[in-house]
């Protein structure tokens, strides 16, 4: 897949801290589709979050140094990110 000649790229990202209850998903919606990314957002249960994030290098970049810092009430204490097959999301929505 690819836009404007840019191949569209997959990865998953890991965020621990305090990241709920701190409007992190709603936040990180609002990023994404400012940066043109595709994906969800979710909390995990024990306390974390995790994001399938699909775009371009310079898009998923962008995001991911988004991630070390969110929202103003989140502390970030780790951002761990891998890379997986592309799926093809269409839009970013929270879980």
């Amino acid at each position: 897949m690819t836009i404007s000649n840019q191949e569209i790229m997959h990865t998953t990202v890991g965020i621990s801290g305090r990241v709920q209850g701190v409007g992190f998903r709603y936040s990180a919606q609002n990023e994404a589709n400012k940066l043109g990314i595709m994906g969800y957002v979710k909390n995990r249960p024990n306390g974390s979050v995790l994001m399938e994030l699909e775009g371009t290098a310079a898009q998923l970049n962008a995001m991911i140094r988004w991630c070390r810092t969110g929202p103003p009430l989140s502390r970030i204490e780790e951002v761990k990110e891998w890379s997986g097959e592309v799926k093809g999301y269409d839009t970013f929505q929270i879980r």
